[in-house]
């Protein structure tokens, strides 16, 4: 991904912010095949507050990716959408696609089969819990033997990335009030409402706004 100091996107808080909530990527690793991706989801390790983090492929996935003896690609998708330009006023002006998104690159760790147990248990945990009758991994009708071979179908693995190329690209080059049009009409109800991106976009705005009161201060 093409990087560009005006939509730079460093800071480890706000970067995991992103993995957390929007937990499904793209796995991406160059075998002698040609290029491979597939799609699972992650969380951050909890045992670290850095960008680390823990997931499972299924099997033959691992060996397809050479997981764990090649640099694996893990691109992080926040929220996004179109921006048209009538939102910028009556000036000359082309559409864009306003987004968030991470680029996490390493060669993965392999985790034992406790450990990938555990990351298995947290990932059903995070999103059935939500579930207004929850049925947790190891919740009957499932038993242990149940548990254990969903277990030796996947492979656990850690990344702790050693290149980080992230981008949020909201506008910031716009000046404020084409910035508030912006985030009016997508939190509005027209054919590109975005609620998510809109929210993304205030985050944003308010956050450089506190940054320029500080400066000015």
């Amino acid at each position: 991904m093409r990087q560009n100091p005006s939509f730079a996107f460093t800071d480890v808080a706000e970067l995991r912010r992103l993995i957390d909530r929007n937990p499904w990527v793209t796995l991406v690793s160059a075998t002698p095949e040609g290029l491979t991706a597939s799609h699972y989801a992650v969380l951050l390790d909890e045992e670290r507050d850095d960008l680390t983090i823990v997931g499972h492929v299924g099997r033959p996935d691992d060996a397809i990716h050479g997981l764990g003896e090649r640099e694996l690609l893990v691109v992080v998708q926040g929220p996004h959408g179109y921006i048209s330009p009538n939102w910028y006023g009556d000036g000359p002006a082309v559409p864009t696609w306003n987004f968030v998104s991470a680029h996490l690159s390493g060669v993965p760790e392999i985790l034992s089969a406790e450990e990938n147990l555990a990351v298995l248990d947290r990932l059903v945990a995070r999103f059935e819990s939500r579930m207004p009758d929850p049925r947790m991994m190891w919740e009957r009708p499932n038993d242990a033997d149940f548990v254990t071979k969903l277990e030796r179908g996947t492979v656990g693995f850690r990344l702790t990335p050693t290149k980080v190329v992230a981008k949020r690209k909201l506008s910031q080059n716009r000046p404020d009030d084409v910035v508030e049009t912006i985030i009016g009409e997508l939190s509005g109800d027209g054919p590109f409402r975005n609620p998510a991106l809109a929210a993304e976009m205030r985050r944003s705005q308010d956050a450089r706004a506190a940054a320029r009161a500080g400066d000015a201060g």
